[in-house]
């Protein structure tokens, strides 16, 4: 069975030019099928300030208001998903831009409204694979920016890290899929003061022992509850640190285990 790496990078790459430029090479240089996953940084935010549009985050996800879910899809997949892929194609690898909508990829539905309004938040439904596959054979590399859509005309602002999520587990019977989570930490860490803390396996049993002592932050989360579901549902291999894990084999970073 052939491997297929699924990797989702975050605010604190999209955010610094270098940073960004510096991943995208090495990442170019990844062999064999793989999908690149981003977020939308801090953009959107500044973006949303020149507007006068306030911005609402609560335990990690944005409240997206009609305003809000306009600039996201402008900034998501306009300028930083196309930089993206202008600078993949300067380094030789071949990649085409992707929402949910895009092919119908990834259809999803309204988050219903129990204690927390989210707006046009939208919870995956269903992955559709024939079109990504297609592209996979033909080594094209998907991007995909954090927007769904509900299959009736309304795009919708989805975690990243969940759109990562179901993807590795939308491929996971055809492919032995690899999740990567890159963010600016070395892991999941006993001490968020102390970057060598890396807690290097985690399973169920730790993970609540974890969330017992406190140890995981709110924005954490919901990166962890995904990491969970992705291997639960067969994805191969769960890993969590920074991006320098799927180069350096000195690299610390947290692999996430079944029980």
């Amino acid at each position: 069975m052939r491997t297929l790496k699924v990797i989702k990078i975050g605010g604190n790459i999209i955010d610094d030019a270098t940073s960004l430029e510096n991943f995208l090479v090495e990442f170019s240089k990844i062999e064999g099928p793989k999908i690149l996953v981003h977020g939308g940084g801090k953009l959107a935010t500044k973006l949303a300030e020149k507007r006068q549009v306030k911005v609402q985050v609560i335990e990690g996800r944005r409240i997206t208001n009609a305003e809000t879910l306009d600039i996201i899809t402008m900034v998501y997949a306009g300028k930083i998903n196309k930089n993206i892929i202008a600078e993949l194609q300067k380094n030789n690898c071949n990649a085409i831009g992707f929402t949910g909508a895009d092919g119908n990829t990834i259809v999803a539905e309204k988050r219903p409204i129990k204690e927390i309004d989210y707006g046009f938040a939208g919870d995956v439904v269903s992955v559709n694979i024939e079109v990504l596959e297609t592209l996979l054979n033909n080594h094209i590399t998907p991007v995909f920016c954090a927007i769904t859509h509900d299959g009736n005309g309304q795009l919708l602002n989805t975690n990243a890290d969940t759109i990562a999520s179901e993807l590795a587990i939308g491929f996971a019977k055809k492919y032995a899929t690899e999740l990567y989570y890159c963010f600016e930490k070395n892991g999941v860490l006993l001490d968020v003061n102390d970057t060598n803390s890396v807690v290097e396996n985690i399973n169920q049993e730790t993970y609540q022992e974890l969330l017992n002592n406190n140890v995981i932050a709110d924005g954490m989360l919901p990166k962890l509850n995904n990491c969970f579901h992705a291997i639960n549902q067969k994805v191969h291999k769960v890993c969590i640190g920074k991006s320098a894990m799927l180069y350096n084999q000195n690299s610390k970073f947290t692999t996430i285990q079944a029980s």
